[in-house]
């Protein structure tokens, strides 16, 4: 993994990912070792402007009963059909779409072979990122992510897939976190802010970031600290913990590492489409490449799904 202090340094920002050791990678896909460094698009070019987390007082209280939280009260995960203007739109991008030889499977983007099942219940093309709170290169992309959900299609739409796969960095807590507050409904309030506790303020830091090191492992942040965080947005820190340590949450976290593993994944940030491809922002190129390659490969499943369905199958 390369030096946490360049990941840091907000004047050197470069494209990078932290990498999993997953051992079912195609040999073509970069691990973090072996991931070369690139000049990442300025903020300016890039970067949708800071918006203003709500305030407790505006964030509706959630439910007390732990062992029924919803995970689809996170507005992050959109409806799960499409509407006719989202339906001609798919039609319109499956006959609009073009393979003119810019990406190129094997280098660019990856095949996920057999596809695999998506995040969400959605009838729309699903864009996923893999990512982890705990991960320096999802905390200096998670702007980016931002402006690829709201350049989306009308007929895609966007997932999250916390990764637990770096227990030495203390990721697994992370991914425990997220899906707290996902069935919660406060994990859209509180994505950029999050990483914000983790790469900024610290208040949620595994890492110490004067040094760009890992803290002495007992003063890593657990389930009970970051509940303290999620307080700023109307949940206690009794329910949230409750909640963290709760059979739902325990049963999707294992879905996720299920997922991470038939995705193949091998660093974060990952972006999956609809479980049939996969990139990341360092074999795309660059952020701004990120972006156009995933829109690509999202009218790519568009012709795909709609070739498919007037075929009868």
């Amino acid at each position: 993994m390369i030096k946490r202090l360049l990941l840091l340094a907000p004047l050197a920002l470069a494209l990078t990912a932290c990498g999993s050791g997953n051992d079912g990678t195609p040999p073509a896909a970069p691990t973090a070792a072996a991931t070369t460094a690139q000049t990442a698009p300025t903020p300016a070019s890039t970067a949708p402007a800071t918006t203003t987390s709500p305030t407790p007082a505006s964030v509706a209280a959630p439910s007390t009963d732990a062992s029924t939280a919803d995970a689809s009260a996170d507005t992050r995960t959109a409806s799960s059909g499409m509407d006719a203007a989202a339906k001609a739109a798919m039609v319109k991008a499956a006959h609009d779409f073009v393979d003119n030889g810019q990406w190129v499977e094997g280098k660019n983007y990856f095949v996920i072979e057999p596809q695999q099942p998506k995040v969400s219940d959605t009838d729309k093309v699903e864009v996923v990122e893999v990512f982890s709170y705990g991960c320096p290169a999802c905390n200096q992309a998670h702007k980016i992510i931002d402006k690829l959900r709201a350049d989306l299609p009308a007929y895609a739409t966007m997932a999250y897939l916390p990764a637990g796969f770096r227990p030495d960095e203390n990721w697994v807590v992370y991914q425990r976190a997220y899906y707290a507050a996902k069935a919660l409904g406060v994990a859209e309030k509180t994505y950029d802010a999050m990483f914000d506790a983790t790469w900024k303020t610290g208040e949620t830091a595994t890492y110490d970031l004067a040094t760009g090191r890992p803290k002495p492992r007992s003063q890593w942040p657990d389930i009970h600290d970051i509940a303290k965080f999620y307080a700023k947005y109307g949940v206690s820190p009794e329910q949230f913990v409750a909640v963290a340590n709760s059979f739902a949450v325990n049963t999707q976290i294992k879905r996720a590492d299920e997922l991470i593993k038939d995705y193949a994944v091998p660093a974060t940030p990952t972006i999956v489409i609809d479980g049939k491809y996969r990139f990341s922002f360092v074999t795309a190129g660059t952020y701004d490449k990120g972006i156009a390659l995933a829109k690509w490969l999202i009218a790519k499943e568009a012709k795909r799904l709609v070739e498919q369905q007037a075929a009868g199958k």
